[in-house]
């Protein structure tokens, strides 16, 4: 696992090359939140994309087009997933003007005549047919925009797309972006060179899509902190009759092989010894916390309670370096949110090296308050499980190496 992070460490990033001059095309992640006013409720990826962007800038390259993506849309247009809605904020943030341009032979044209106050935002590329297809045609398109391609779309690295691996193919040069060398940096300070002992805290819905990540770094680690909803399914594994929680009944067997993988590395394994529980997620009208192990008929487990929420820190606060993928509880309904924002507050105080796994977590991070007190969140929830969990990611794969 570790020489894969060794091996994505060790590409080219922009400051490595000369752009002055250059056509640069820049792959972004600016796919934010958005209300049903497409007004933008977290623009965290377009700052988090500004250091590249302004690099460029200052470095007079020719003309610099940024592409991404925003949304699921199905290969063609959808007003509700278009970048215009991106644009003013962009260049709010920018300090300058970005020209938005709906069409890759427009922007072809466009390109022609280099000028240093030129930025350009493409349209939303999954509106290409062929962009998740890795299509050819496309990635030679986009290919011939530039003579400097740079990956800064951390949030899409595991994906082989035709602009965050195809275009490869077209250009010459390709490096990575500033956002993608901290992601990499912080990942690799955390699994290569760590301070001991490491506590990994995992949550969210199923073990089935942890089953990798916890495969991989358990050898790595000194102590595995389970909450969630997956924890229901390590307690149904011991013999808890966890009622109506959500848990996989197909995953019992594999449960209990982690955690005798678990002891046989001397990692210490803690689960939750409470739990809040609740007749309905949806309209709750009689919500208790009880042991575990007595979860009422007709109930079912949404968060962690009191007790775990102890057990947990302790482990925390002795712990120098930690890492966390996933919420304790259903974090979006407020009566259910406790136990995720008291283990954020909690890392959040603690003096070790903290990374929180993108998405839902860092989510609730931000909604606990404890962004600046978190040392680094990663803009990719797959993109991040899929680094903790050993693999090479498509984004770094193909960028020139030092």
């Amino acid at each position: 696992m570790t020489s894969n992070i060794l091996m994505m460490s060790g590409v080219k990033s922009l400051k490595e090359v000369d752009v002055t001059g250059k056509k640069v095309l820049i792959r972004v992640d600016f796919n934010v939140p958005m209300d049903s006013h497409n007004n933008i409720s977290d623009d965290s990826r377009i700052r988090a994309a500004l250091p590249t962007i302004n690099y460029c800038i200052d470095h007079n390259a020719c003309s610099i087009t940024l592409v991404s993506h925003l949304g699921r849309p199905k290969g063609a247009y959808d007003e509700r997933f278009s970048l215009k809605h991106v644009q003013k904020r962009l260049e709010r943030l920018l300090g300058k003007r970005v020209e938005f341009v709906n069409d890759l032979e427009v922007l072809k044209s466009e390109m022609n005549q280099c000028s240093t106050e030129r930025v350009f935002l493409l349209e939303n590329i999954r509106f290409y047919e062929g962009e998740k297809k890795n299509d050819p045609v496309l990635s030679k398109q986009l290919g011939d925009l530039c003579d400097v391609y740079v990956n800064d779309a951390f949030g899409t690295s595991h994906r082989k797309h035709a602009s965050t691996y195809g275009i490869t193919e077209f250009v010459g040069t390709k490096v990575a972006g500033f956002l993608m060398m901290r992601e990499i940096e912080a990942f690799s300070k955390a699994l290569e060179h760590p301070i001991r002992p490491i506590a990994l805290v995992v949550g969210g819905a199923k073990i089935s899509s942890k089953i990798t990540l916890l495969s991989a770094v358990i050898p790595k680690i000194d102590k595995l902190i389970i909450g969630g909803a997956m924890s229901n399914t390590f307690l149904q594994a011991l013999g808890y009759d966890m009622r109506g929680s959500l848990y996989e009944a197909e995953f019992l067997q594999t449960a209990k092989e982690v955690l005798e993988t678990a002891k046989a590395h001397g990692v210490n394994v803690y689960l939750p010894v409470d739990a809040v529980i609740t007749d309905s997620i949806e309209h709750p009208v009689d919500v208790k916390v009880v042991p575990a192990q007595d979860v009422l008929e007709g109930f079912m487990a949404v968060d962690i309670g009191p007790a775990s929420v102890k057990l947990f820190s302790e482990a925390i606060e002795l712990s120098n370096t930690i890492i966390w993928n996933g919420p304790m509880g259903i974090y979006e309904v407020s009566q259910f949110s406790k136990g995720t924002y008291k283990i954020a507050g909690i890392i959040g105080d603690s003096y070790a090296y903290s990374i929180v796994g993108g998405g839902d977590t860092a989510d609730a991070v931000e909604k606990a308050g404890e962004k600046e007190n978190i040392s680094f969140i990663s803009t990719g929830g797959g993109a991040s499980l899929e680094l903790l969990e050993g693999k090479i990611l498509p984004g770094f794969e193909r960028l020139d190496r030092r």
